[in-house]
């Protein structure tokens, strides 16, 4: 009872009271520090420090040396002075992750258990950034059960869990609500950012298995973007005509939203509902967009629309959105006059790569046809002023060529084979 009493009162480092000495160093000896400190504190606190004193006799000139690394000293020393602090007072002097993480390797490494308990404690509490958060995961693997707490905030989530939050995050991305001074837009941006790293591709594979029940969601949200897209098209005159700027702001940030919704389609492998929907406003669009009143404006938009509408030729040019033929030429018919139209007036307003690409993507359109469409789409290129040889069709032209002396000569060679099997019925 008297040695907890004196135990109580014994102050860190007090030479007066002291009865032991821990001389902390490094491997090295490039840092060495002697502490005054008290055995009876140190045995209770700390299973090595209980062993090492339970081996020896205790005298005044009794030294307990403890090696750590330079990274590490700071650490150690600061474990020693918690030594001394009751333990419902331990969780207070922590103030860092960084220190915080050095002293409990330390306490785990001396067998300090309330100091072991008070870190694990604070850093359950308070947030890490990334690199803290790599080296706590690493470190409480290492400690056992009692330290499990810790890593709750990066457990795996259940997949129901995982696909809530994200049916959720859908329905914010794809909402049509107007925007309080910013505020909202900024949120529906950074839910959409997150749909987008939820879905990555990279080493650990989506967050989110894509069932019908997700793809079904961005269905509904996707048709209430493009309702809310049709709806903007319809009172863009009359909002031109008050605020041309603020006109086209409006109506940017709904083809932020398609451009958006694009992207995220391919990834659900719902494209074909987006082209579908953007094949069936096409005629609408063009119409607006080339009306009088926004012949010298708009430019922003234009481009936008260019945008959407190269990645709808690229996926159904490439095969990844199967349409009927006949969709297909309606399709490429309502686009490229628009498209030859806003060439030159666009071209110094958008990447080099978005031209080459759509122009890619045409000719694998064009191929993908019917030869009488090809042929008239391709006459229509070769009798077109300069203006026209966007996109350049060469290619189209030489592979169709191509095809209809191949298919004339099959046509032929069918014929003949014909005549000398069947004589009579020629």
């Amino acid at each position: 009872m008297e040695q907890a009493t004196s135990s109580l009162t014994c102050k860190f480092r007090d030479q007066t009271t002291s009865d032991i000495v821990v001389h902390l160093k490094t491997k090295d000896n490039n840092k060495s520090q002697h502490f005054n400190c008290h055995s009876p504190i140190l045995a209770k606190a700390s299973k090595f420090f209980s062993d090492r004193l339970s081996q020896n006799q205790i005298e005044p000139s009794t030294c307990i040396e403890v090696e750590c690394t330079a990274l590490e000293f700071d650490h150690y020393a600061k474990l020693l002075n918690l030594l001394y602090i009751p333990e419902e007072l331990i969780l207070e002097e922590l103030n860092s992750v960084k220190s915080t993480i050095g002293v409990l390797k330390a306490a785990n490494s001396l067998g300090c258990e309330d100091v072991k308990g008070a870190c694990i404690k604070y850093l359950e509490a308070v947030p890490w950034d990334e690199k803290e958060e790599e080296e706590i995961v690493k470190l409480v693997k290492s400690l056992g059960p009692e330290a499990a707490p810790v890593l709750a905030r990066v457990q795996p989530v259940s997949q129901h869990a995982a696909q809530t939050v994200f049916i959720s995050a859908i329905r914010f991305a794809t909402s049509v609500t107007s925007p309080i001074a910013g505020f909202s837009d900024e949120l529906k941006t950074s839910a959409q950012e997150q749909l987008e790293y939820m879905l990555l591709e990279d080493g650990d594979g989506p967050l989110v298995v894509m069932d019908e029940k997700v793809k079904s969601e961005l269905r509904i949200g996707l048709k209430n973007l493009f309702e809310n897209f049709k709806s903007s098209l319809n009172f863009l005159s009359s909002d031109f005509e008050h605020e041309e700027e603020l006109a086209e702001e409006r109506l940017l940030i709904v083809l932020n939203d398609l451009d958006w919704v694009c992207g995220i389609s391919q990834k659900m492998e719902i494209m074909l509902d987006f082209v579908s929907n953007w094949a069936e406003i096409s005629s609408e669009i063009i119409s607006v967009i080339l009306s009088k009143q926004f012949s010298l404006g708009l430019w922003q938009v234009k481009s936008k629309i260019m945008e959407i509408t190269s990645r709808a030729l690229d996926a159904v040019g490439y095969g990844s959105v199967v349409l009927s033929a006949l969709a297909r030429v309606q399709f490429l018919k309502t686009w490229l006059p628009y498209i030859r139209k806003m060439k030159p007036l666009l071209d110094s307003r958008m990447e080099s790569e978005i031209w080459e690409n759509m122009e890619g993507a045409i000719v694998s359109f064009i191929l993908a046809l019917p030869s009488n469409d090809q042929a008239e789409i391709i006459l229509e290129w070769v009798n077109g002023s300069d203006r026209w040889r966007y996109p350049d069709l060469s290619e189209a032209f030489e592979v169709w060529c191509y095809r209809a002396k191949t298919a004339k000569r099959r046509l032929t060679t069918a014929i003949s084979i014909s005549k000398m099997n069947f004589p009579d019925f020629v």
